[in-house]
């Protein structure tokens, strides 16, 4: 069954950041709506009363009675800032004034308290502020301020009015803000699923999202992806390559047994063809393990599951030893070296004891008969250097890139003593994996100069390490 993709999805993950994104910021409007009403009626209200008190303060210095008498200032304002002033006497009755609308005269006076009145009609409040205007010890009269509540219903009406209005538009750009925030966060996650598909779909491991890798969730798992992609193919290719190596080489010696068994099933007629056959299929048996056996390290250092133990090396002891263990005067050919002291580098010993191996054996199959191969080592520039020339058969110019690859061999002609092919292609990985490098100096019918170049650079890791 295939999957459905998150774009075919009824509910995806952009829609609902987007729903949750809108409804929380509808759900933030209502709030600051409700917050909004509650301050402004509280706002209003101390205002009101701020307005009430500054008015009466003012006029009160306005008004006093003398003598059982009153006296009213000429610059005394019986409506003043919405304020209406009532004058009354001691007993509490009115005894001048401008009375508001449905405004109980007869509400308890309170010296110095604002306080809040209904009006009589139950429709009309009132915010009321008394002083008492002392004259003597027993006389004087009161000053009444009243300020008509503000409307608040037509306040909130305005305020919800201008809600209604605002709150679809800010609604509308929390969702497109939404939808554009969550689409452009899950882009890259969209971007490695349709790479992921399409990998799946048509077997590309070549395929890459192509993001750069950054310190957030989606670059780290972007690049993560990549590099599994990257490894993934890699392996397959390995095993490709081994596959299509392994096939092509074992075909010939495979053919050679064949051919030694039919051969010896017919027409073997004494012990010496027998034996003769014997010896063919055991040569080939010997080719073909060692094949297998050099595919699957090199196979090994392509994938990066050959171990490393790296550990201070002393090269020049090992040299040495490789080069007495190695003159054996095999096709006549003289082997002489020159190794300078002391020259220890960070390396896997056995993997480095095979760079030497193989290329003072490359050195003994392509040499001249009665030749030279010629190894030297020394320091150079903080780097370890090592040559190691013959005076053989040479490379021409354009083949020698191509020594490099599998199963290449610059004199295929040789036969059984040509090798597989695939030394050179092992060293020059093994070096590489060192942090090294190896070059090539050649001239047909003069021989050849390898020259390998390994850091002298202390290495930190002292220990078994996975490349």
């Amino acid at each position: 069954m295939k999957p459905i993709s998150s774009g075919k999805r009824n509910c995806s993950i952009k829609l609902k950041l987007t729903l949750w994104f809108t409804s929380f910021m509808a759900l933030t409007a209502a709030l600051c709506l409700g917050l909004i009403l509650l301050v402004s009626g509280q706002v209003a209200e101390n205002e009101a009363f701020q307005i009430l008190s500054l008015t009466v303060r003012n006029n009160l210095p306005e008004v006093s009675m003398e003598n059982g008498t009153l006296n009213i200032s000429p610059d005394f304002q019986f409506y003043s800032n919405d304020v209406y002033f009532l004058i009354y006497g001691q007993n509490g009755a009115v005894l001048s004034g401008q009375t508001p609308p449905s405004f109980p005269v007869e509400a308890p006076l309170e010296n110095g308290v604002s306080k809040f009145v209904s009006g009589t009609d139950g429709s009309t409040d009132y915010y009321v502020l008394d002083f008492w205007i002392p004259s003597g010890w027993e006389n004087g009269l009161w000053l009444r301020g009243v300020l008509r509540s503000p409307d608040g219903g037509q306040m909130t009406n305005n305020i919800i009015t201008i809600f209604t209005i605002v709150l679809p538009f800010i609604i509308l750009l929390a969702a497109a803000g939404g939808w554009l925030i969550a689409r452009r966060a899950l882009a890259p996650i969209s971007r490695i699923a349709d790479v992921a598909e399409s990998i799946s779909a048509g077997q590309d491991l070549s395929l890459r999202t192509g993001i750069p890798e950054g310190n957030d969730e989606v670059g780290r798992l972007a690049g993560s992806f990549d590099r599994m992609s990257a490894r993934l193919e890699q392996s397959f290719e390995a095993e490709k390559q081994f596959t299509s190596d392994a096939s092509h080489e074992l075909r010939t010696p495979t053919a050679v047994i064949l051919a030694q068994c039919s051969y010896a099933r017919k027409h073997g007629e004494s012990i010496e063809d027998y034996e003769e056959a014997i010896s063919v299929i055991h040569r080939q048996a010997e080719k073909m393990s060692l094949l297998i056996s050099r595919l699957l390290d090199i196979t090994r250092l392509d994938l990066g599951t050959q171990k490393l133990k790296i550990e201070e090396t002393d090269l020049s002891e090992m040299a040495r030893v490789l080069c007495e263990e190695q003159d054996t005067g095999g096709r006549g050919i003289t082997l002489e070296y020159e190794i300078e002291d002391g020259i220890v580098i960070p390396a896997d010993p056995f993997l480095l004891s095979r760079v030497i191996v193989n290329l003072l054996e490359n050195g003994r199959k392509y040499g001249k008969e009665n030749g030279h191969i010629r190894l030297r080592l020394f320091r150079q520039d903080r780097e370890a250097v090592l040559t190691v020339a013959d005076d053989g058969i040479g490379i021409a110019p354009e083949n020698q890139e191509k020594i490099w690859q599998r199963f290449y061999q610059v004199n295929p002609s040789r036969g059984e003593g040509s090798g597989l092919g695939l030394g050179l292609s092992m060293v020059r990985q093994i070096v590489s994996l060192h942090g090294g490098q190896i070059s090539v100096e050649s001239r047909p019918g003069q021989g050849s100069t390898f020259t390998v170049r390994l850091p002298q650079a202390e290495n930190p890791a002292k220990q078994d390490t996975f490349l």
